[in-house]
């Protein structure tokens, strides 16, 4: 089924194009520990954040950005080299195949995300060709939860907001999404979402295609 015209795809990556999660709390876990920093609630403090927020939250506010931004990058860093020979599986199920599908809609990445991850994700996945923009949580002043890199995704790919349907899997995503006056599916790789229109447990569900063939622009 194809979607109609005036309409466009919005996705986060992590969580939602690729299951990272397990990853990224592996890699915080090691990361934290060689700093003998307490990782206490961990995947609670670190779902749908930007790096910065993060490693303020346990290594302190004290820090000076300089010190922020080498905890994060170093982090990353170390994802990348976790992640990069074992990318392919964990790929969200059928996400390669519904964004190949669809080439030729317009569609986004906006993410809170650090960029080499997103470039790294989308360049080895082979599908960084069908994004006509990509957007992380460094390009605008206020990340997720705010609805800055929704919005920012939706006038990079010329199309309303309320005219996007944006792929969640975080509460704090899904926020941003709505506040953005977007519509959401919200993923469901990890958690039940609230607040969304429509919810799918993977990129396979029958259902999906069927309830994007209803949405028209506004």
């Amino acid at each position: 089924m194809s979607l109609s015209q005036g309409l466009g795809l919005i996705f986060d990556l992590d969580g939602v194009i690729v299951d990272s999660m397990p990853l990224h709390t592996e890699t915080w876990l090691r990361y934290l520990a060689r700093f003998n920093v307490p990782s206490d609630d961990l995947e609670r403090r670190m779902h749908g954040r930007r790096n910065d927020d993060i490693v303020r939250d346990f290594f302190g506010a004290h820090l000076t950005p300089e010190e922020v931004f080498r905890h994060g990058a170093e982090k990353e860093a170390l994802f990348r080299e976790i992640m990069r020979p074992q990318l392919a599986e964990h790929l969200a199920p059928g996400a390669v195949d519904f964004v190949t599908r669809h080439a030729g809609v317009p569609m986004a990445v906006a993410s809170n995300a650090e960029p080499a991850n997103i470039d790294f994700v989308l360049v080895d996945s082979g599908l960084r060709r069908y994004f006509r923009a990509v957007v992380d949580g460094m390009q605008v002043e206020r990340p997720k939860p705010f609805p800055d890199v929704y919005l920012k995704a939706a006038a990079e790919l010329g199309i309303a907001p309320s005219n996007c349907i944006v792929f969640e899997d975080s509460p704090v995503g899904v926020r941003a999404a709505r506040e953005a006056g977007a519509r959401v599916v919200g993923v469901e790789t990890h958690e039940a979402l609230d607040d969304v229109s429509f919810r799918i447990s993977d990129f396979r569900d029958a259902g999906l295609e069927a309830w994007l063939s209803t949405q028209e622009p506004l």
